[in-house]
């Protein structure tokens, strides 16, 4: 198993969220706030995660306050934010920091130093395409719709490559 398949989050439920079960999957990586300009890409990330989940496709999403306290609210509140308002059936952790001295280890993999696409995550809704393997396929800014042609391109790419496709 990899580093990412390795780790164990905590979900909004207070229930471990392992990564392991996601080994053998393509799986987009989205640290996500409720009271964002950009919080309508829930409903794309919903779109996509019902769209691709039979082939083999997950969306996890990392709720963080740490970009101007957009993500104020408890865990209960962030699940039934996500579920009223958007759908939401993928998974989602407990909130968790993304950059700085506490930032999780999920994302020192995934952004820290000597990861391949290393650097300070720079705002809500930053995706990380990462492969069956656990190994990072792709970065994408907050600003890249999930209707994006490179994005869609990179998750078909993805699950065009897992066994038995």
């Amino acid at each position: 198993m990899s580093a990412f398949h390795d780790l164990t989050l905590t979900g909004l439920d207070g229930q471990e969220l392992p990564l392991a079960p996601f080994a053998g999957q393509v799986v987009l990586v989205v640290n996500v706030a409720s009271k964002c300009g950009l919080t309508p890409q829930y409903a794309g990330l919903e779109n996509l995660y019902q769209h691709y989940l039979a082939q083999g496709f997950h969306v996890l999403g990392l709720p963080c306050n740490q970009f101007a306290g957009q993500e104020p609210g408890t865990e209960a509140d962030i699940r039934q934010f996500c579920s009223l308002t958007y759908g939401v059936s993928f998974p989602l952790s407990s909130k968790l920091e993304v950059n700085g001295p506490g930032r999780h280890p999920l994302y020192r993999l995934l952004a820290g130093e000597g990861a391949e696409f290393s650097g300070d995550i720079t705002w809500n809704f930053e995706k990380f395409l990462v492969g069956p393997d656990g190994r990072v396929l792709a970065r994408f800014s907050p600003r890249t719709t999930l209707e994006d042609p490179a994005l869609i391109e990179a998750v078909e790419s993805a699950l065009a490559n897992l066994p038995g496709a």
